[in-house]
């Protein structure tokens, strides 16, 4: 339920895509996965069918995990997006959540410090939830320069130890800087680099399905 008719076009989009999709149905098949992300999760050029949401969902499957994955990703977004609107894109029958988000921040070039504070807020509001948290970082390149690189990378370990929460390192690890496995943008991966991205994460996100009651 969102209380305030106020709501930016973006937030409208992201409260639209999570309330498209039928809970209760959806319920029955397995522990409910939602991953509050960018346009990495929106699937950004891609179908449906190739983007992370699905392509978790299978690499769960074969893992022998039954689940649901439910996309929350909204191109361009930020951590203080996602900090805006994670009240009502992680529904209430999400066991687990992916924070898949800090990408826009480095592209940016926002400060760390506002990156970790937005961060960790979404993990406090979660964790009183009752949520099972998945914190996916996000590495930058050193030629961003080195002293906000090594300030950028720090942020994801340390709210992951901070909090308890698991930690997948690098969401595009095997991934960035491979034209193979990108789109033309060199941003975006392309669908055979979301798979990699998904069988990588599995993993991670099954360890934390099974710690869930």
């Amino acid at each position: 339920m969102i209380d305030t008719p106020f709501l930016s076009r973006r937030q409208l989009i992201a409260a639209s895509i999570v309330a498209a999709l039928p809970v209760p149905a959806l319920a029955a098949r397995g522990q409910v996965v939602t991953i509050l992300g960018d346009s990495i999760t929106a699937g950004l050029g891609l179908p449906g069918r190739d983007a992370l949401p699905n392509q978790l969902h299978l690499a769960l499957e074969k893992l022998g995990v039954p689940n649901i994955v439910r996309g929350a990703g909204v191109s361009g977004d930020t951590t203080a997006d996602g900090l805006g609107r994670m009240d009502f894109s992680v529904r209430p029958d999400s066991a687990v959540v992916v924070i898949a988000l800090g990408g826009n921040d480095l592209l940016q070039g926002l400060d760390p410090k506002a990156t970790r504070a937005n961060l960790d807020g979404i993990i406090r509001r979660l964790q009183a939830r009752h949520k099972g948290v998945v914190l996916a970082g996000i590495k930058a390149p050193p030629e961003i320069g080195r002293s906000y690189a090594s300030d950028f990378n720090a942020v994801y370990p340390a709210l992951a130890a901070e909090h308890h929460v698991a930690l997948y390192p690098d969401l595009l690890a095997g991934v960035a800087r491979n034209p193979a496995l990108n789109q033309g943008d060199g941003l975006h991966p392309n669908a055979r680099g979301v798979q990699i991205v998904a069988s990588r994460l599995a993993p991670v996100v099954a360890k934390v399905l099974k710690q869930q009651p």
